[in-house]
């Protein structure tokens, strides 16, 4: 009885820290940057593996900015390859306050050097950083020019309807690869039927391919700007 008596007094805590957080670059900031780019991995990738997918981009014109999740796990056992994650379902709303606190603090820090007031944002989130973009967004609203949510699904707790004037200012792309693994076409769907229930204006951009970012879909949306 005195344990059962412990146990449901036990109490959660939550306490916030200093940590050091990582984001990598692509490009190098000048009045030359015409698109500054903000993209977030999937689940299990790490941001300087995952940028790599954009250096075609790097030009002259455009910065592109990859942060990365700020749980790190080992993928396999207890070495080897090291992954990240946005969060899970433990504590999730602290996690979420979190990354959404640092993405909007490395907004800020990349923004800052730019000389070139026209510069357009571009925020892309692939799989699980389409929810972690989303939210975001929902959350701090930065200036967003441009939106690309590829490969991924919305969250469930995003209300599209009480910031659909926020999300209507930002053009919007939803990217998916026709022989996705993680994704049909009711996803598709669902997602479109969403958008165009709120009135959000959005592309729907299909490629041949699976779960990837795909080069030629990304130059080709990139030259649209």
């Amino acid at each position: 009885m005195l344990f059962f008596d412990l146990f449901c007094a036990m109490q959660q805590k939550n306490i916030i820290i200093p940590k050091t957080a990582r984001y990598f670059v692509l490009g190098e900031p000048s009045e030359k940057i015409e698109h500054i780019w903000i993209i977030c991995h999937g689940y299990a990738q790490l941001a300087n593996y995952f940028i790599r997918n954009f250096e075609a981009l790097n030009n002259g014109k455009h910065l592109i900015i990859a942060a990365e999740g700020l749980h790190r796990f080992y993928w396999q056992g207890f070495t080897g390859r090291v992954v990240a994650s946005w969060m899970t379902k433990e504590d999730r709303l602290e996690d979420i306050k979190d990354y959404c606190n640092y993405l909007d603090l490395v907004y800020k820090e990349v923004l800052l050097p730019i000389k070139n007031k026209k510069v357009k944002i571009n925020v892309l989130g692939f799989s699980q950083g389409t929810a972690t973009v989303l939210r975001w967004l929902t959350i701090k609203k930065p200036l967003v020019n441009n939106l690309f949510l590829w490969g991924g699904t919305f969250p469930s707790d995003i209300d599209f309807k009480m910031d659909k004037e926020y999300f209507r200012s930002i053009k919007t792309y939803f990217v998916m690869g026709d022989k996705d693994e993680y994704n049909d076409g009711s996803t598709v769907i669902k997602m479109e039927q969403i958008l165009s229930k709120n009135e959000i204006p959005f592309e729907f951009v299909s490629f041949d391919g699976k779960h990837e970012i795909d080069q030629k879909t990304l130059l080709k949306l990139a030259d649209k700007l």
